[in-house]
């Protein structure tokens, strides 16, 4: 949504000509002559005053007919941690055996409040949370690995087995001596051209890739617990660096398909639906009669289209290439404005390599 006192516009233009970094993901500009939107920090020659429109989010300067800027890449850019939160992150991986209070934060120079905020908006826990599973999930491999339960509770800080047991069983579903065969889903984010991402995996493979903006996902998030029996921890396995590598290069126009292992738990007619989309080349698009005749079954469109909207995984399993019978975008989870860019990215890349 466009700001609503002229004001406040006033004031983001300054900050934009200031390239102040406090406005920073506060507010996105659009150039109309361009059609491009950027961040605050945006080092591009600076537009006319009549030739911009400030927006609250990048979703809705998406919406509204702007791409992203090459050159201050503002959907990655604004979502990337501040480096207080980035070197908040950086200690507990450092110290994954100790809890890190606020006063050691401060006298790393970090400020609490900030790191709270920020984890409760995009991670939807707070800093504290997150250290604990953090620490639980080392404490999960440990014990998996066969270290005893009592040496596992001390080398973490813990006073008392009892306080250990409890936030293990709270946080894992087990307690620490029947979890050697518990299954844990570990979650990360990663920042891409078109917005923040969740990435989920399992032991087998990547379970769930969406928007942190989707509606649904917290939904999803506990639909996946429930059918693969797990628990979700803060974490990062080969899968998850695998999945954030492809990405990159996918976003960097040098990869169309995708190598990484999925784990897509679901009945075998959406396992079905789901193996045909990731069949569909690169820069090309189908429509729901197209993957139904695929299938062999031509008058199951509408089974196919409902099998679509369960898949988890985004770009990869590529839902985006789905297009309506009259040419028109179908609805997408991440936005029809993303489905769009997604669509005319790829025909891009394929039009330039050929």
């Amino acid at each position: 949504m466009s700001t609503i006192t002229s004001a406040k516009a006033d004031e983001y233009y300054q900050a934009l000509l200031n390239r102040d970094s406090k406005y920073t993901g506060i507010f996105y500009v659009g150039v109309t002559t361009t059609s491009v939107f950027c961040i605050a920090t945006c080092r591009a020659r600076k537009p006319k005053r009549e030739n911009v429109t400030f927006y609250k989010s990048y979703a809705d300067a998406l919406k509204n007919g702007f791409r992203p800027c090459k050159i201050c890449c503002p959907t990655e850019n604004s979502n990337e941690a501040p480096v207080q939160v980035t070197k908040a992150i950086q200690i507990i991986k450092e110290n994954p055996k100790k809890k890190i209070s606020d006063a050691k934060l401060r006298e790393a120079g970090i400020s609490p409040d900030l790191v709270r905020r920020w984890f409760k908006k995009h991670y939807r826990i707070t800093f504290h949370a997150f250290q604990r599973m953090y620490r639980i999930n080392n404490a999960y491999k440990e014990l998996k690995d066969g270290k005893k339960t009592t040496a596992t509770a001390f080398d973490l800080g813990y006073e008392s087995l009892s306080g250990f047991g409890y936030t293990y069983k709270k946080i894992i579903g087990k307690s620490p001596s029947s979890s050697k065969g518990a299954n844990i889903i570990l979650i990360n984010r990663l920042t891409t051209p078109l917005g923040p991402m969740l990435i989920c995996s399992s032991e087998k493979g990547i379970c769930l890739l969406e928007f942190t903006d989707r509606k649904i996902i917290e939904r999803e998030f506990r639909d996946l617990q429930k059918i693969l029996d797990s628990k979700i921890l803060i974490g990062e396995n080969e899968h998850i660096k695998q999945t954030k590598k492809e990405l990159k290069e996918y976003f960097n126009r040098k990869r169309k398909k995708f190598d990484v292992q999925l784990h897509t738990p679901g009945t075998e007619f959406q396992n079905k639906v789901w193996d045909v989309l990731t069949k569909i080349p690169f820069g090309t698009t189908a429509t729901y009669q197209s993957l139904a005749i695929k299938l062999n079954k031509p008058t199951a469109a509408r089974a196919v289209a409902r099998a679509n909207g369960y898949n988890r995984i985004s770009i990869i399993v590529p839902c985006h290439r789905i297009i309506g019978k009259n040419g028109n975008l179908t609805g997408y989870s991440g936005g029809i404005a993303r489905k769009k860019w997604l669509i005319e990215f790829e025909k891009e890349v394929t039009t330039v390599k050929n």
